[in-house]
């Protein structure tokens, strides 16, 4: 069960690190995350650490399972992506998609036909919202 919290925070870089990998794994314990680590891998205690913040803000819950605990995520990759998109345009583009969109063409970094195909597919996204 995903919760959506309202009051997310927003993630260090570390903490989104050990979290796109929880999200990955969906339901995982410390040394799970330690394997999908690439190298050098840092202490067991330093991931332990990150996940139980990630924990005390409200992206992880866990079950014990005895002294191993097994963490699964309880706010979405979607949602987190959402509001950091938000973010993203409230800081740096005053509020405006426009801007934001405006700027990956400017630098190359989404064309005209993919644009195209972004409307398209909202379009059609919309329609069937609309027929339901």
């Amino acid at each position: 069960m995903i919760i959506k919290n309202a009051k997310m925070q927003q993630l260090t870089k570390g903490e989104e690190e050990i979290m796109q990998l929880i999200w990955e794994l969906e339901r995982c314990t410390v040394r799970d995350v330690l394997d999908k680590l690439g190298t050098p891998k840092p202490p067991h205690s330093t991931i332990s650490s990150i996940v139980r913040i990630l924990e005390g803000k409200g992206f992880v819950d866990h079950k014990a399972y005895g002294r191993t605990y097994e963490y699964f995520p309880i706010i979405s990759r979607s949602d987190y992506s959402k509001k950091s998109i938000k973010k993203l345009v409230q800081d740096y583009f005053n509020g405006s998609s426009k801007s934001l969109v405006s700027f990956l063409v400017k630098e190359e970094k989404v064309n005209i036909d993919e644009l195209q195909q972004l409307l398209d597919k909202m379009k059609d996204e919309k329609n069937n919202v609309d027929k339901k």
